[in-house]
């Protein structure tokens, strides 16, 4: 899988409607899990307590959903990048949902559609409907719109 290339942020204007090949999948271990608890201190024991996990509600442990959507950010590169510009910027997110667990041990890939471009005039603005799998889950797990803006070069 290659990252579709855009030469240059104005040829992100005709974009709508592009859909990017799927990442490779990524592992979500039970030590990314913890490194994720210890770097924002949520220690619940659904995430971080394997012996109370395995008799809890999702027999296991599972990744933070704040975890899943951090990912986004390693997939968005994978799925596309802009050339020639000064800068790229993470503008935010229009809308995020977590439809699914994570397991400890799953594996997870985005997907990626653009679904608005927009020129601010010193910048083009671009949101990608990023799409998180589970290998193996008839679902996604997370569907988040991001929002970059590129600035020229």
């Amino acid at each position: 899988m290659t990252a579709q290339v855009f030469a240059m942020p104005a040829a992100l204007l005709h974009a709508v409607g592009t859909q990017f090949e799927p990442t490779p999948w990524e592992t979500v271990s039970q030590e990314r899990i913890q490194q994720f608890a210890d770097a924002t201190g949520d220690h619940q024991w659904i995430h971080v307590d394997p012996v109370r996990a395995a008799v809890g509600p999702f027999g296991g442990c599972i990744a933070h959903g704040y975890l899943t959507l951090s990912l986004v950010n390693l997939f968005l590169p994978q799925l596309m990048q802009v050339e020639q510009v000064s800068m790229g910027i993470n503008y935010g997110l229009e809308r995020v949902r977590f439809m699914g667990i994570v397991p400890a041990g799953s594996r997870l890939r985005g997907r990626g559609e653009v679904v608005a471009v927009e020129d601010t005039g010193k910048a083009v603005q671009v949101t990608v409907r990023v799409t998180v799998e589970r290998e193996g889950a008839e679902r996604p797990v997370c569907v988040a719109d991001t929002i970059s803006r590129f600035v020229p070069a």
